[in-house]
């Protein structure tokens, strides 16, 4: 019997029906606390014994899930999504990278790395025609993500960033502004099968789609297009489980803006009927022969 381990930093819906799936399916599953767990160098055969066979990491902070994956994969666990998928995707700026090397279509990014080329690139844009997104290069559910449509919001936003202490406040990330549908399209990958795509449409009031942010998901029509866009999307990164997002631009079609590596599924799976979580589960199960 495989021996499951999810490991998370808070219970959310995605976690719970992840367990209660294994626990139906007969699987031996634990939820772990990925903040109360403590590694060291000298144990290392003794943390061989101590997890299941295929750990699911769930964890929200990137930075904790990605360097504790780190420390289970040298102690030789299998994990899921594995470190290289994990340093990706939690980074806008591989991201974009890795997606624009590999001939996916995506918006336009622009990189900078203190305040003074980041007001530089904002004196260049032109806001009439081509205004631009401030993103986090590290981050979720649309958090600090800004629509930047003149260069007093800009410089604004590059003050804010010159009085925060993180370590990633002297490197700005600025994408153009796509002309899309108020809606973006989330597609979730398990494996080499996409199993569930949804519109996402903002909340009142609201320009971004998170359904974290109070969007909403609805069912799509999945054609070849679409995922076709969607698994090439996925290999380029890694296979796991992961969330691509697109937008649908009124020139180009659809573009790929990011790859999610702790995906949530709870809207998708309302939206469309379909039981993510199973097929996550069953992914973990056979994972060894995937």
């Amino acid at each position: 019997m495989v021996k499951l381990d999810i490991l998370f930093d808070k219970l959310r819906f995605e976690e719970k029906a992840l367990y209660n799936t294994a626990t139906k399916k007969g699987l031996d599953v634990r939820l772990v606390d990925s903040r109360n767990i403590i590694m060291d160098t000298d144990d290392l055969e003794l943390r061989q014994r101590e997890f299941g066979d295929i750990l699911l990491q769930r964890s929200i902070s990137h930075f904790r899930g990605q360097f504790l994956t780190y420390c289970l994969e040298l102690c030789g666990y299998k994990v899921i999504n594995d470190s290289k998928i994990g340093e990706v995707c939690g980074n806008k700026l591989l991201t974009s990278m890795i997606l624009k090397k590999n001939n996916i279509p995506t918006p336009k990014s622009y990189f900078s790395f203190n305040s003074d080329s980041a007001v530089e690139f904002i004196e260049s844009v032109d806001f009439n025609s081509n205004p631009v997104v401030f993103k986090p290069v590290i981050g979720s559910w649309g958090r600090g993500v800004f629509p930047v449509r003149n260069r007093e919001t800009g410089k604004i936003i590059i003050e804010m960033r010159e009085e925060s202490t993180s370590p990633f406040s002297n490197i700005f990330y600025f994408q153009e502004l796509i002309h899309r549908p108020p809606r973006d399209i989330r597609c979730i990958v398990v494996g080499d099968k996409l199993v569930a795509a949804v519109y996402r449409y903002s909340s009142e009031d609201e320009w971004r789609t998170n359904v974290a942010k109070g969007g909403k998901a609805e069912l799509i029509e999945v054609t070849n297009e679409l995922e076709d866009l969607a698994l090439k999307a996925a290999n380029v990164v890694g296979k796991g489980i992961l969330g691509i997002d697109m937008m649908e631009d009124e020139a180009r079609g659809l573009l790929v803006h990011e790859i999610n590596n702790t995906v949530e599924f709870r809207g998708a799976s309302l939206a469309t009927g379909i039981d993510v979580a199973d097929m996550i589960v069953e992914y973990a199960k056979n994972y060894e022969t995937n």
